[in-house]
């Protein structure tokens, strides 16, 4: 059952990356959530500044609106799991991991005396 795992999810990986469709899902992730980093800054001023306008067009007896903290806490949010999920799709798809070759005693007495 793992090994029909492990075979379905290296089918999918290639087909992804020989496909190119892996490169332009990363690229989109990558995208979205660098405008939702831009959001944090960008939609609470939006937000403060035309509830800032209504309230200058209504009357004045309410105390002027606070600024919109919340907004910047959920696009910092939507921004981090974005980019976390596509750097684990990177590192997925294009950085296989390192095979560690154990060294015999041997090997390492001739590379050693190689180099002297």
């Amino acid at each position: 059952m793992l090994e029909r795992l492990k075979t379905a999810l290296v089918n999918i990986k290639t087909a992804l990356v020989d496909s190119f469709v892996g490169a332009i899902a990363l690229g989109s992730l990558f995208a979205y959530g660098v405008m939702r980093f831009v959001d944090i800054f960008i939609e609470p001023i939006t937000h403060w500044i035309t509830q800032r306008q209504f309230w200058e067009m209504s009357n004045h007896n309410s105390a002027p609106p606070p600024f919109p903290y919340q907004f910047a806490f959920t696009n910092l949010l939507t921004s981090a799991i974005l980019l976390l999920i596509a750097y684990g799709l990177l590192r997925w798809l294009y950085y296989s991991p390192r095979k560690v070759k154990k060294k015999g005693r041997r090997q390492s007495r001739n590379l050693w005396a190689r180099v002297r």
